[in-house]
């Protein structure tokens, strides 16, 4: 059996930052970033198959999500991301493999391309460049914000919303999965768990963002990068993946069949060995400059 445990780290404002930690680090530790409206629990199957190949695995909720402390002063930048998982990092006793889907690879790509290049050993990046598509980011900010004051008044009719946003995902039959996404409330509805100021907060960081500045400097980084990306992605496209290969060369690129921009969710098995498969390589190669 899998040695599982719950810790709470440490992040910026002095946030109590949530974990699972999966396994050992006999052959180092990779810690897991969720995407924006997620929680660690996304990556439960990614966790354990990283244990068993003998990484120690810490699934972070970020700040504002899951069980993790809210930001006192509704600040929710990439740059207080970034912080956080620096000091997390800190804080886990070795150099981490990064694995960041959408927020948490945003949050990776900033420290490795600005705030502290070499905090991480490695950074494998889940569906997101520093190009992304207008559309599918207006449509993930949409869903995000959708039902944010309102909630639902049954797990049921929480379950028929995110379908209506995935029809391409089969329906869970068992929606206990969902109470680790939803809070209920005092009034009997739930709510998605984490801050509704969050939302508010990546539409104003988002305000004068160079996407060419910020792809100019992951041209910089020099720790062994992993793309992955969904093929029916929304929000990375088949040019701005090329584009992100252009201007990081070294980095290793797969492109995930039958998913969509939520690429672990959509295809599970086949995300897990593309990133167990470049860990492995990582772990062979030569060290290399951080």
């Amino acid at each position: 059996m899998t040695n599982h445990r719950s810790e709470i780290f440490l992040g910026d404002e002095g946030l109590a930052l949530a974990a699972d930690c999966y396994g050992t680090r006999g052959r180092g530790t990779v810690l897991l970033a969720h995407g924006g409206g997620q929680t660690r629990h996304a990556w439960a199957k990614t966790g354990v198959r990283l244990a068993e190949a003998g990484w120690r695995a810490v699934a972070l909720d970020l700040r504002g999500h899951g069980d993790s402390g809210w930001s006192p002063t509704g600040d929710y930048q990439i740059q207080r991301f970034a912080a956080d998982l620096i000091q997390v990092a800190a804080q886990l006793g070795d150099r981490p493999a990064l694995v960041g889907a959408s927020l948490g690879g945003i949050a990776g790509m900033m420290v490795e391309a600005v705030a502290a290049p070499g905090t991480f050993s490695s950074l494998t990046l889940v569906d997101i460049t520093p190009q992304m598509e207008p559309a599918g980011v207006a449509k993930v900010m949409g869903f995000m914000s959708e039902r944010v004051e309102s909630g639902f008044g049954s797990l049921e009719e929480a379950a028929e919303f995110i379908a209506s946003y995935l029809p391409n995902r089969p329906r869970p039959k068992d929606l206990k999965g969902l109470d680790k996404n939803l809070r209920r409330h005092p009034d009997g509805r739930y709510r998605w768990h984490w801050d509704p100021r969050f939302v508010t907060s990546v539409r104003e960081g988002r305000e004068g963002h160079s996407t060419a500045d910020f792809a100019a400097r992951m041209g910089a980084v020099r720790i062994p990068v992993h793309l992955i990306r969904g093929r029916m992605s929304e929000l990375v496209s088949a040019d701005a993946a090329k584009a992100f290969l252009a201007a990081v060369p070294h980095a290793r690129f797969t492109d995930v069949e039958n998913a969509g921009h939520m690429v672990a969710g959509d295809r599970n098995d086949a995300f897990i060995e593309a990133v167990v498969s470049f860990l492995t390589r990582v772990d062979a190669a030569e060290p290399q400059n951080g």
